[in-house]
């Protein structure tokens, strides 16, 4: 199964220049924007959270989602971290929003930015909210080693026959990125999930005192991790032997629980995310490609009468200031300022 899918599966005015690049390499980024403060805090060695977009356009209403962005952010800032919502904006990439643009993202068409779509995106002068995917890309561009976010993609339910897997599980293997999220998203098949990632080489490090992959709405998926630690410096100090000492350039992925509070409704929202997987492939949305997963997850808000959103929201905020945490701690490392 591994070695199958392996083999198959393969308005402050912004500034273009940003650490880590060199003069020779600025044409070719040309179309960068990076925000006044996120652009100080990577020159003078701040910790810096890249967030997502995707969310904002397509994860939760218009109406609601320029707010809980600048709320995540919020969460990023209470750890001493800077925080970078990266999106695509008329064909400029965006590394830090204003609110303007925020409200921007909702109020005009956008279309969802996986890598294959970064080039018409940008050519086309688009709007787009940036998945895990191409987020990861963008912030590793920019110098941004920590990016928080809700759920990875993954293997599909049948992928194995499918081969429905999210690109977001090779970008890993790209760029010098830690993911920090709540595991995968709960319409997945983790078990396969968890098998891809090893044969692609992804360190998958559990942020609790136990090796359990958490189940995105609950805390235990029954599948365990090789690794595990509830410290940030610890994942620090993993990612910095990882990228600093080796200068390997894989990413690598936190997986860190939902919190504790929220977990007693997971059996429940479990149950319904299963009966949504189920109606979807009696109904054939199953096979529709891109279009399930937003099917999938809006039918199981349905079914929990909100309370996913409710226990997704909490478990944004939890892995936005987990994130904040860990580049606190990595950038200690790199000894570039003095201690936060």
């Amino acid at each position: 199964m591994r070695m199958f899918l392996a083999k198959r599966l393969q308005p402050p005015r912004c500034t273009t220049f940003f650490r880590g690049i060199t003069n020779s390499s600025i044409s070719r980024l040309s179309s960068f924007d990076i925000h006044p403060e996120v652009q100080d805090a990577l020159s003078s060695g701040k910790p810096v959270v890249a967030l997502e977009s995707a969310l904002i356009t397509h994860g939760f209403p218009p109406t609601e989602s320029p707010a809980l962005a600048l709320s995540l952010e919020k969460s990023v800032r209470s750890t001493g971290s800077i925080p970078a919502t990266i999106a695509v904006l008329k064909g400029r990439v965006k590394i830090g929003l204003e609110p303007r643009e925020l409200d921007l993202l909702v109020s005009e068409p956008a279309v969802k930015v996986s890598r294959r779509d970064i080039g018409p995106a940008i050519a086309l002068k688009a709007n787009g909210g940036t998945t895990i995917c191409s987020t990861s890309i963008f912030a590793a561009k920019a110098g941004i080693k920590i990016f928080a976010t809700g759920g990875l993609g993954g293997v599909h339910r049948g992928g194995e026959i499918s081969m429905d897997v999210s690109a977001d599980l090779p970008e890993l293997t790209r760029n010098q990125v830690a993911v920090v999220s709540a595991g995968v998203k709960s319409i997945l098949d983790i078990r396969r999930t968890l098998e891809y990632l090893e044969t692609l080489g992804v360190p998958v490090v559990a942020y609790s005192k136990r090796p359990d992959f958490p189940a995105f709405f609950g805390a235990r998926s029954g599948f365990q991790v090789p690794w595990n630690t509830d410290d940030p410096q610890k994942i620090a100090e993993i990612l910095f032997a990882q990228w600093n000492g080796l200068n390997l350039e894989n990413g690598a992925l936190i997986a860190v629980p939902i919190p504790e509070e929220h977990e007693a409704r997971a059996a429940e929202i479990q149950a319904c995310v299963d009966q949504a997987v189920a109606e979807s492939e009696s109904n054939g949305v199953a096979r529709s490609g891109k279009d399930v997963t937003p099917w999938l997850l809006n039918r199981v808000k349905e079914l929990t009468h909100g309370q996913s959103k409710e226990s997704n929201i909490a478990l944004l905020h939890n892995t936005a200031i987990v994130g904040g945490q860990i580049a606190v701690q990595y950038q200690k490392l790199l000894g570039n300022r003095e201690p936060v």
